[in-house]
């Protein structure tokens, strides 16, 4: 796998990445993404997850200007890539890294 840095990402991208961060635990829902590139808009939502005697601040990382992408970010990228437009319905975040999504795509 090719490395890949958060400073070499588009700014909708970075955006995205530092969104994922803050919220560290929960999902990200109605999320867009048009020529590969996401787009939060009216309808997104955050869902914080807050785990009683946990720490359920940001990630350290957020602090950090460039870092290495981690593969579950690099592979949210290259499903952006490869269907160059569509939604995702629910984007599941744990320790600030997508883990799940969910997807409807039309059955016809």
């Amino acid at each position: 796998m090719e490395l890949v840095h958060k400073s070499s990402l588009s700014l909708q991208r970075q955006l995205l990445v530092e969104t994922l961060q803050r919220i560290n635990f929960g999902r990200l829902e109605h999320i867009r993404f048009r020529s590969g590139q996401p787009e939060l808009h009216d309808e997104s939502k955050i869902v914080r997850e807050h785990k009683f005697l946990a720490e359920n601040g940001p990630r350290p990382e957020s602090d950090k200007s460039d870092f290495t992408l981690k593969r579950p970010l690099v592979e949210l990228f290259q499903y952006f890539d490869q269907r160059g437009d569509g939604e995702i319905d629910v984007l599941e975040v744990k320790h600030g890294l997508p883990f799940r999504m969910i997807v409807v795509e039309p059955a016809a």
